[in-house]
Order: C-alpha cells, then sequence, then structure tokens
C-alpha cells in the first residue's frame, strides 16, 4: 500500500491548500482519508497564520464521492452511520472553520464530492469540471449536506430534478444557475483561486466568517429576526480590531491591516 498522504498540505503566504490525493481513484472517499482531511482542516482552523483554505483535488478529478470499495460502504453495512461518523463532522467542520474556505474544482464533483464543493464558502471551478448528484443512480437520497445546500442554492424546482435525475450539470450551467460562484478556463483555475486567496486572505476574517454564518442563520429567520441578528453582530464587530482598523485606515486613505480571525 501506498505510504503517501491521501490528503497533501501546503502553505503560500497566509493561504493553506488541502489536496485530496487519490488521484486513481477519482480521490473518491475512503474511511482514511476522511480521517485525513478532517485532521488538516483542525490544524488549519487551529493555526492562527492561516486566514483562507482551499481544498481541491489531485489528477482529473475534484472527488467522486463515497469510494463504494471501501469496508464501510460495502452492501449490508449502516450508511447512515458511516455519515455519522464520517461525513457529518467534516461538513460541520468546514461550515465552522474560523476563515473563509475555497473549493478549486478541477475535474467531476460527484455526489458527496459535489456537496463537498457546495459546503464552502466559495466555489471556483474549471471548465472541464462537472457536478453530479449520483445519489439517484445507486438508490440513495442525497447526502453530505446536498438536501440542504442544493434548495438554497438553485431553488426547490431545480434542486428537485437535479437530485431526482442525477444529470450532469457542467461548470459553467452550474456558475449559470448559481451552484457556484465562478467557471474559468482551465488553464486560469489556478490563478484565480490563488488571486481571491490572497485577496481574501488580506481581509477582515473574523467579518467573513460572521457574513457565511449570518447569511446562513437568515434562511430560517423572519425579517425581523435577521435585523436583530444583524444588529448583535455589529455590536461585536463594531468593538473589534478590524472594524477600528478599517476605519482609520479609511480616513488616513492608508491599506488597512486586518488580524482579527
Amino acid at each position: 500500500m501506498s505510504t503517501e498522504p491521501l490528503v497533501l498540505v501546503a502553505d503560500a503566504a497566509a493561504t493553506r491548500t488541502l489536496t485530496l490525493n487519490r488521484p486513481a481513484a477519482m480521490n473518491s472517499f475512503t474511511t482514511e482519508m476522511h480521517a485525513e482531511l478532517l485532521t488538516a482542516l483542525n490544524a488549519a482552523a487551529d493555526e492562527a497564520q492561516v486566514r483562507c483554505v482551499v481544498i481541491t483535488g489531485a489528477g482529473r478529478g475534484f472527488c467522486a464521492g463515497q469510494d463504494l470499495g471501501d469496508p464501510q460502504a460495502a452492501p449490508g453495512k449502516d450508511l447512515g452511520a458511516l455519515i455519522e461518523a464520517h461525513y457529518l463532522p467534516l461538513v460541520e467542520r468546514i461550515r465552522s472553520m474560523p476563515v473563509p474556505v475555497i473549493a478549486a474544482v478541477n475535474g467531476v464533483a460527484a455526489g458527496a464530492g459535489a456537496n463537498l464543493a457546495f459546503c464552502c464558502d466559495v466555489v471556483i471551478a474549471g471548465r472541464a469540471a462537472s457536478f453530479i448528484q449520483a445519489f439517484s443512480k445507486i438508490g440513495l437520497v442525497p447526502d453530505t449536506g446536498g438536501t440542504w445546500l442544493l434548495p438554497r442554492l438553485v431553488g426547490h424546482a431545480r434542486a428537485l430534478a437535479i437530485a431526482m435525475t442525477g444529470d450532469k450539470i457542467s461548470a459553467e450551467q452550474a456558475a449559470q444557475m448559481g451552484m457556484i460562484w465562478q467557471c474559468v478556463d482551465d488553464a486560469a483555475l489556478q490563478d484565480a483561486v490563488n488571486a481571491l486567496a490572497a485577496r481574501l486572505a488580506a481581509m477582515p476574517t473574523r467579518a467573513l466568517v460572521a457574513t457565511r454564518h449570518a447569511l446562513s442563520a437568515a434562511q430560517d429567520m423572519d425579517l425581523r429576526s435577521a435585523l436583530q441578528h444583524e444588529a448583535t453582530l455589529q455590536t461585536e464587530l463594531g468593538a473589534a480590531h478590524d472594524y477600528l482598523e478599517g476605519v482609520d485606515a479609511f480616513r488616513n486613505k492608508r491599506a488597512p491591516k486586518f488580524t482579527d480571525r
């Protein structure tokens, strides 16, 4: 068996890139890769110098979802237990990261791999990439947050049709319907991701993360509750370093130096 890590970790300035590293299997999930990815995400969350995380895949694909050859996914096994043990903590970790998370989708993102990307804050995909809700093809429902994420991204009607048919959605189609942020030429993907990561890393991280939580929470609130939640967050952020730094930089016409996390 290969001793090469299943998740590669690389730093460039304040950005940490985590690369799923099972290219021969299109980076499909095994329990071992789950463990390495969760460990890598926890480490990035704990390190103050990391201000943005990028998740991508090695080789031709982003992630083909669950490896059906993994013993934990074999017929007769409790798939719900697999989800609760591995996918649930993975989704919750990504959605609770103290820094922005970008998915750089460099190829096929199928099943849990597609929904892994959608869990991230921003998704940029190469033109050759595609997104497939493959669950219906094997008698399952979308998981890895898919039932929660898809309707919020594209609306109920599109989400239901995409999930039921399991049709391949091109990166260009995904961008047009609001499923992802941006589709770029394959050759430009790395530069586009690097530029966005550097931009987000230089911004007020704490406010960006609060924005993620505020937008998600507001989906289940009435308007008044959302307004009150906004007021609570502004009270907290308005007393923090980055707000004071941002205002001072604006007044003095200089570049701000944000440090909150």
